[in-house]
């Protein structure tokens, strides 16, 4: 302690004037705990919330979903399919063909999908797929579990035996051409003249956007060729959705640290007026008006720095909390959720500042005299 005050002397003097009032002063850090916890853990709630229903309805911005237009039958050609290539200047282009076999070993009708590049479209749970995939089926997950099949294990669809080769991750329901209830076999064993969609695979909902207007563009000039489902615009709505949502939670925490501002100047104007002796002294003895507003501020910043370390300690523990309910693990931190960490303990602290300046301005303007007399 004494280094403490020989180095930092107003500190010193804020730590002691603070210890003096225990119980306002624990008071004042219990209402900047509540602000920061609410500011944070609301957030981080609100990330984790938008990122669970991203993952349950699957991140659809990216793609485009090309079917036959009015003018152009039942499937798509070779023709479309060059042209859709050549439009999309390299992008991935994955045909799809739908057909409806029976399951022997139930009776029942599937749907099996024939997809060229199915590692483009969906990701594996368990097994593998050839690069050159020409044989074997995969399965959807829905399906797998529902029949209890393996990769390694045979089924047999419409008189044909199918090797499985993997069993996919389960897709969200907006995904394109959902796998979860699904067989997935090579497009060649689909007897079908044609293709009855193309998934174009984008970098952003915004490049998306831009390349179904340009296909619209080239390919609907004479005639409807093609229709273009562009999921960007839902996206974007998305998105938007969520960011209120966040800026209401947000809005809910600043009222909650416009309150612990309050109790600080509160505090902060109790302390001055009690103490209005004590200052009259220090100002008699030769301390400067800049000397008193830095006793004070510093108390005011002391309540700020121990409330918010308190409260951004308990809202990592909320937050744990949190991603263990809605996604992967309790440590599954996003960026997003660092941000609002950050921004709570700043605002913790700057309220805690900006609510101590009046009292202790007014505290400093006391002429010495004065503030003798009380």
């Amino acid at each position: 302690m004494s280094l403490l005050r020989r180095l930092f002397p107003r500190t010193y003097m804020a730590r002691r004037n603070l210890l003096r009032a225990k119980a306002r002063s624990g008071l004042a850090v219990l209402t900047i705990i509540i602000g920061v916890v609410a500011i944070a853990s609301l957030g981080s709630f609100g990330v984790a919330f938008q990122e669970a229903q991203t993952d349950a309805i699957g991140g659809f911005g990216n793609e485009l979903l090309i079917s036959p237009g009015e003018d152009n039958g039942q499937l798509l050609d070779e023709r479309d399919r060059r042209d859709v290539e050549r439009l999309a200047s390299g992008k991935e282009v994955i045909p799809l063909l739908v057909a409806q076999w029976q399951l022997e070993s139930t009776g029942e009708t599937v749907t099996v999908r024939g997809v060229g590049n199915p590692k483009a479209l969906y990701q594996i749970r368990e097994g593998s797929i050839p690069d050159s995939w020409r044989s074997g089926a995969i399965v959807g997950s829905e399906f797998a579990e529902k029949h209890e099949i393996e990769p390694g294990q045979s089924i047999r669809l419409d008189g044909r035996t199918y090797r499985v080769q993997a069993v996919l991750e389960e897709e969200g329901q907006t995904s394109v051409a959902n796998p979860n209830e699904a067989v997935v076999v090579p497009p060649g064993e689909i007897d079908v003249d044609g293709y009855n969609n193309l998934v174009v695979k984008t970098e952003s909902p915004r490049e998306a956007s831009a390349l179904a207007d340009e296909i619209r563009a080239n390919l609907n000039e004479r005639k409807e060729r093609v229709d273009v489902l562009d999921f960007s615009k839902f996206a974007e709505q998305f998105d938007q959705a969520f960011r209120q949502i966040r800026m209401f939670l947000l809005g809910v925490g600043g009222i909650s640290l416009l309150v612990a501002g309050i109790s600080i100047a509160n505090v902060m104007l109790m302390s001055a007026i009690e103490r209005r002796e004590e200052i009259g002294v220090l100002r008699a003895v030769g301390y400067q008006r800049i000397d008193v507003l830095g006793i004070m501020l510093a108390e005011a910043m002391l309540l700020g720095i121990i409330g918010a370390i308190v409260g951004v300690a308990l809202s990592l523990l909320a937050t744990m909390g949190i991603n263990s309910l809605m996604l992967d693990g309790p440590f599954d931190f996003r960026s997003a959720t660092v941000m609002y960490m950050v921004l709570a303990f700043a605002f913790g602290i700057g309220a805690s500042i900006v609510a101590g300046l009046y009292p202790a301005w007014k505290a400093s303007s006391k002429r010495p005299v004065e503030a003798l007399r009380g």
